[in-house]
């Protein structure tokens, strides 16, 4: 074996190596991945908007962004926590929330995308697996994601015309 061969195989054994390490370090340190987010704006007016996250275990609001998103604009928000959590995302118009979606962002969530349209708003969260969830509020059956005639979302286990007014924010920020 020429110096050479020997040389690569000894750099490739390293980096396969290191590869475990980092994912055993990142692991015993608590280091989690991240999920980005993108809002397009189909929209023909700039569309206001609120995105909110809440960890499941501890319900920590854990995410806060607003946005003002101008017609035919991308925009890349802050990444999101690779954990389990409620995102949920408002569109704001005259200091109050018109159309709400909710969804549910896990660790094996790749990419949190917001569509943005002049009478709607759609959140889709793509998954590793190919299990994508899409809350836009034009299901007949009703899955939670739609909102009420008052601005509340609706609650996912509840029957008939129930709404989750009591699990709105109470935030003064809002």
């Amino acid at each position: 074996m020429n110096r050479r061969t020997v040389l690569g195989f000894a750099a490739t054994s390293a980096l396969a190596g290191l590869a475990g390490c980092i994912e055993g370090v990142q692991e015993h340190f608590g280091f989690q991945g991240v999920i980005p987010v993108e809002i397009q704006s189909e929209a023909e007016e700039t569309q206001n908007i609120l995105l909110k996250s809440r960890e499941r275990e501890s319900g920590r609001q854990s995410y806060e962004q607003s946005y003002s998103v101008t017609p035919e604009e991308t925009v890349s928000a802050p990444h999101l926590d690779q954990t389990e959590q409620s995102f949920r995302v408002a569109k704001i118009e005259n200091e109050t929330m018109v159309t709400v979606r909710t969804v549910s962002v896990t660790p094996d969530a790749n990419l949190v995308k917001i569509q943005l349209y002049d009478d709607n708003l759609v959140v889709e969260v793509r998954r590793d697996d190919g299990e994508n969830e899409i809350a836009d509020g034009e299901d007949e059956d009703g899955d939670g994601n739609e909102t009420a005639g008052n601005g509340n979302e609706t609650d996912p286990d509840a029957t008939g015309n129930e709404t989750a007014a009591n699990e709105t924010d109470t935030d003064d920020d809002e």
